[in-house]
């Protein structure tokens, strides 16, 4: 019987599709979420040799568009959160010489707006879950000092919950752990005083990543 480990990865690189891309499930959906999550996973479980990394990187790269930026398919819209996916991958995979850094670093730092947060496409409200899409990418491609880190942290400050703890998406709105935990990260990204350091392309502790990597 194979190990629940080895069953993992299996499970996983058996989702690649013929042109590199991955499905989320046996249904078939294709998003290039789905290729972070493979690539990830499998990069943590150390099998990443088991897929066709080539031509998973070859499918991303397919999904960039004119502006620099990434959509979930060929020719979909960029989108900050789909960037992250695939920014993220190529910096695992090691072919972030893909990405054009600096048209991609524009189209990034352009998401703060007057308030200082960062929102996830053209003419949409910041949200603090962006703190960590934009500012991991921007970071992954080393363009972060392009945006108003002080304004971005007062932001996400004036997010939280004074009273009963928590970040919310908007000032005033109500607090919930998916932003809590974005507005955390996003706070260690940009160096807050007491927080961890955390991995910008594993979305992990850095010291919890290198325990995984060193750790024979």
């Amino acid at each position: 019987m194979p190990s629940k480990h080895l069953t993992y990865w299996l499970d996983i690189a058996s989702l690649q599709n013929e042109d590199g891309s991955f499905s989320g499930d046996i249904w078939g959906e294709i998003d290039t979420r789905f290729s972070y999550i493979a690539i990830c996973s499998l990069a943590l479980l150390q099998h990443l040799g088991k897929i066709n990394v080539e031509k998973a990187v070859e499918y991303i790269v397919s999904c960039k568009n004119l502006d620099g930026g990434f959509g979930c398919t060929p020719g979909a819209e960029s989108h900050a959160g789909q960037i992250f996916c695939c920014v993220g991958a190529l910096a695992i995979t090691g072919y972030l010489d893909h990405v054009d850094k600096d048209l991609l670093g524009w189209w990034l730092c352009e998401r703060q707006v007057k308030s200082g947060g960062l929102n996830g496409r053209p003419e949409k409200l910041p949200d603090v879950c962006y703190s960590w899409w934009v500012l991991s990418s921007l970071i992954m491609i080393d363009r972060v000092h392009w945006i108003d880190k002080k304004k971005l942290i007062n932001f996400i400050l004036d997010c939280q919950d004074k009273q009963n703890g928590g970040i919310s998406d908007r000032p005033d709105d109500a607090v919930d752990v998916f932003h809590t935990y974005f507005g955390v990260a996003g706070l260690s990204l940009l160096e807050y005083p007491g927080l961890k350091a955390i991995d910008p392309a594993y979305a992990l502790p850095v010291d919890v990543v290198n325990k995984i990597f060193l750790t024979k």
